[in-house]
């Protein structure tokens, strides 16, 4: 019996060590290690803040699914590893395994600029996310400027873009959006660069956005400091701020940066090849976010980074289970698929109002991109929700 051990169990970690298990059955053991028993669905993290969704709606414990899918948790964190012993070193204790998958979520670097930890908030964690609920409702009793974005190296730009559009329907609901001056900063050469270097229409449309919704913004730019009541551009300019909202750069989390024998980048992130398999240890694998993935476009003035979403999360983890299962059975050849030819799978929520885009690649050249826009009602985003906490809370990994 072969072990797979797998650090990390939300959407790349999770779905790897279903999968392997799935596969595997009982010629395989598999453990799953995480600092927490839930499953959280980060994407609606960004409805948390206006009451929309709360946490309990969008988490559910992982640990009774993987154990009746009969994958053993093990609730800790996992410190580092050692690639020559096999061994896995956590708060409860070592483990061994035959291969591994590194599937964590990033670590959030607040530093990146001063202020940007004290005064900005960060819808990307539930604890963030409540305290933005709670800065919200004080701020609707002395309302002021606004200050929405991304700073420099950022790479979730998306979510950023979906809380300034929920934010700017909460205004209206609130009956306080004409004291309210918005704005939204971002390192991006153009709107709607996303890290993807943009799709066809999309620039058009989000300037359009912006113009309806009378939001000033601001490109190519970075964030030089964050005061509690203001934030100063790398550009040089300062804007007043009486709430400030901004997505900071992710990087590597402490396991792999405590684990310098796996050669992470200087941002923390494994090298890997388009199967997901570390080019030095041949047992060691990275799914998700953990993934060094190499942009394909030239940076701006500005720096920032390509999105680590969810689809692509889920894809990776199913490939590297499917190499380790094939790699056990003395198959030679494996799965590959490069992180920018997965394909463009998202749904952008606008504030009750949604752009769903498509395409074959994440990354250019691809044969076709669509943004599609529905004012009407944000259904689709709505629905993926739905079907992913369904699919996941019953274990069905094997699903799109």
């Amino acid at each position: 019996m072969k072990t797979t051990v797998v650090i990390g169990g939300n959407f790349a970690g999770m779905t790897a060590a279903l999968e392997i298990k799935r596969k595997g059955k009982k010629d395989h053991r598999v453990m799953v290690i995480d600092k927490s028993p839930l499953f959280l669905f980060i994407p609606s993290l960004i409805w948390v803040p206006f009451g929309r969704r709360e946490i309990r709606d969008i988490s559910f414990r992982k640990d009774s699914i993987l154990r009746k899918k009969g994958v053993e948790f093990i609730q800790a964190e996992a410190l580092k590893v050692d690639p020559q012993l096999q061994t896995v070193m956590t708060t409860k204790g070592d483990f061994t395994y035959d291969h591994l998958v590194i599937a964590t979520g990033p670590k959030v670097k607040y530093d990146v600029a001063p202020g940007v930890g004290e005064y900005a908030h960060y819808i990307g964690t539930p604890n963030g996310a409540m305290k933005t609920r709670k800065a919200l409702e004080e701020f609707k009793k002395n309302p002021g400027p606004v200050v929405i974005g991304a700073t420099q190296n950022a790479g979730c730009m998306g979510a950023a873009y979906e809380f300034l559009f929920n934010i700017e329907k909460w205004l209206r609901e609130q009956k306080i959006r004409k004291k309210v001056d918005l704005y939204w900063v971002t390192p991006e050469t153009f709107l709607g660069h996303f890290g993807i270097d943009g799709m066809t229409g999309g620039e058009t449309m989000l300037k359009t956005f912006m113009k309806i919704f009378h939001i000033h913004y601001r490109t190519e730019v970075g964030i030089k400091e964050v005061s509690k009541d203001s934030v100063t551009l790398t550009s040089g300019e300062t804007i007043n701020s009486s709430f400030t909202m901004l997505m900071p750069p992710f990087i590597g989390v402490d396991f792999v940066q405590n684990s310098p024998e796996l050669e992470p980048t200087q941002t923390g992130y494994l090298p890997v090849g388009e199967d997901y398999r570390h080019p030095k240890f041949s047992n060691i694998w990275a799914a998700g976010i953990a993934v060094d993935v190499k942009l394909p476009f030239k940076p701006g003035k500005v720096p920032f980074s390509g999105p680590k979403t969810g689809y692509p999360s889920d894809e990776t983890g199913k490939i590297v289970a499917e190499n380790i299962i094939r790699v056990t059975q003395g198959k030679t050849k494996l799965k590959k698929k490069a992180w920018g030819k997965i394909p463009g799978i998202c749904v952008m929520d606008a504030g009750k109002k949604e752009v769903i885009i498509i395409s074959d690649h994440l990354f250019k050249p691809r044969n076709f991109a669509i943004m599609i826009p529905n004012v009407l009602y944000d259904f689709s985003k709505v629905l993926f929700e739905k079907y992913f906490l369904w699919k996941t809370r019953n274990g069905y990994s094997q699903l799109p």
